[in-house]
């Protein structure tokens, strides 16, 4: 319902086919340069529809995984993508990063970087400001300050870790748990962006 308003977000194949820059981007949703949603223009939208964005965000990312091969026009990958390493598999492609409201699941941020750029790089982009609580995995923990800076009122309910030289936190790992009971909220809206894609020519990994 946002993509259209707010001319932002397009995710039908026959945009994804007039797309320009669509072998670039691996999918409509991460074009490049209309990665950076305007948050108060998504607001704004909300607000007309009856629909108002919470005082919590869940903020993680996905990797949009693109083919890696040369034979094409350009004889050469995309610039703009780089691999990069999850667990025992590589990817080749872009990462998208989400601001996720944590009542109503609405998407209220999104940027796009290459695959091997660091979730919590781009953790000041996806807050609105108004937040009172953030919620992240691992990827994010360390970044109270940035928290701090861009939501002054929030506190940081990102996980912390919780093994320590073979010595495992009962306590921090109890926290965890609970924090992901929020925090899982986010797999919904990144299930819909990945089915919404529709282009099967790409893989798209958590």
């Amino acid at each position: 319902m946002i993509r259209r308003p707010c001319g932002i977000l397009s995710t039908s194949t026959s945009a994804a086919s007039r797309c320009p820059t669509r072998r670039r981007c691996a999918a409509s949703v991460i074009c490049s340069k209309r990665t950076i949603w305007a948050s108060d223009e998504v607001q704004r939208h909300l607000a007309a529809n009856g629909l108002k964005v919470a005082t919590g965000t869940i903020v993680d990312a996905t990797i949009i995984n693109a083919p890696s091969s040369t034979k094409n026009a350009d004889k050469a990958r995309d610039p703009e993508m780089h691999q990069t390493k999850k667990g025992n598999q590589w990817y080749f492609g872009m990462k998208a990063h989400l601001g996720v409201d944590s009542r109503t699941k609405l998407i209220h941020a999104v940027a796009a970087t290459p695959a091997n750029v660091a979730d919590s790089t781009v953790l000041p982009e996806l807050l609105h400001g108004q937040e009172t609580r953030v919620w992240g995995d691992q990827a994010y923990r360390g970044q109270r300050a940035v928290i701090r800076k861009h939501a002054p009122k929030a506190r940081d309910f990102t996980n912390r870790r919780y093994r320590h030289r073979g010595v495992v936190d009962e306590l921090e790992r109890r926290k965890n748990r609970t924090k992901s009971k929020v925090r899982a909220r986010v797999e919904h809206p990144i299930g819909v962006i990945k089915r919404c894609s529709a282009l099967p020519r790409y893989a798209i990994a958590d």
